[in-house]
């Protein structure tokens, strides 16, 4: 097992490169300039003495300068919009919430999720059963901006249970956890319940039928576990459609994450920004899928990691 997370941790830095080319070259090539102000315009002589102050003139030593700062001092540069910051401190400031509104958003989905599934496989074929699987379909459907405004106009609108905007209280979390939830909670739903039907048929279940256990003892002591293994998996995929998902949830709710930042470095051409986020973010999901891994073997012992 320690060899096997020694080597997914070796090919953390190759990930990460493949992932920060491609991500530079998406960023040179948008359209603009970062330097530009509408507001307050600068001379052209301004723009090009900064542009080579920041390595922007070209590419090749853009990347040697950023590289090098990145490694050897964890400096991920200035930001060109926010130019009282760095990007160190934007990421610093806003990563904090990005990570609570997601991870308490896949808390949600797996207990929601798992219960679901579990009591949907205890009463098979019943109004519950079938009204589930509707609501799964409809969750795994709708795009997050059309959740939150739909949760927003009920519970913030209707029946004023909870704010629509700001940061600060467990209540304030409540709409964007729920929204983030609503597309990976539903999908954890359907797995479960698929999984547990098809171990209910496996002959070890048989087996503890035949010797007195009750259906919904055998569910929960025996098939729960091995039909948790598919939703172990979806964990990764899930995560990174958590991380992604924030940026139109912390638009929508006002949340101060970094969602509403990184649409703004895109907009404005701040490569360092893009390049940060990015790279946070990804080694954030490339940790989170080691995670799941390991949890994968744990569970299951007949996975042999060093394969």
């Amino acid at each position: 097992m320690l060899r096997f997370i020694a080597w997914r941790l070796a090919q953390l830095p190759v990930i990460l490169l493949v992932i920060f080319m491609v991500t530079f070259t998406l960023a040179w090539w948008i359209p603009g300039n970062p330097l530009e102000n509408p507001d307050k315009p600068v001379p052209i002589e301004i723009q090009e003495a900064m542009l080579r102050q920041y390595n922007l003139d070209s590419p090749w030593s853009f990347l040697r300068s950023y590289t090098v700062n990145v490694i050897t001092k964890g400096d991920l540069g200035p930001s060109l919009q926010y130019r009282d910051q760095s990007v160190n401190d934007i990421i610093a400031g806003g990563l904090p919430v990005s990570v609570q509104v997601g991870i308490t958003a896949l808390i949600l989905a797996l207990i929601l999720g798992v219960g679901t599934g579990l009591i949907s496989a205890m009463k098979p074929g019943s109004l519950w059963d079938m009204s589930s699987l509707g609501i799964a379909v409809v969750g795994i459907s709708l795009p997050t901006f059309v959740t939150a405004s739909v949760l927003m106009i009920v519970f913030a609108g209707m029946l004023k249970w909870l704010p629509v905007q700001g940061w600060g209280s467990w209540e304030q979390m409540v709409l964007p956890a729920v929204t983030l939830c609503a597309m990976p909670g539903a999908y954890i739903a359907r797995l479960t319940r698929m999984g547990l039907a098809d171990v209910m048929q496996s002959d070890f279940i048989r087996t503890a039928r035949a010797k007195g256990l009750s259906k919904n003892k055998a569910l929960i002591k025996h098939a729960l576990k091995v039909a948790f293994l598919p939703v172990l998996s979806f964990l990764g995929p899930a995560s990174a459609a958590t991380m992604t998902g924030s940026f139109v949830v912390e638009k929508v709710f006002n949340l101060p994450g970094l969602g509403e930042h990184f649409v703004q470095a895109v907009r404005n051409k701040d490569q360092f920004l893009i390049l940060g986020v990015v790279l946070v973010f990804s080694t954030l999901l490339v940790l989170m899928n080691l995670a799941v891994d390991v949890a994968y073997a744990w569970i299951d012992p007949r996975i042999d990691v060093a394969k």
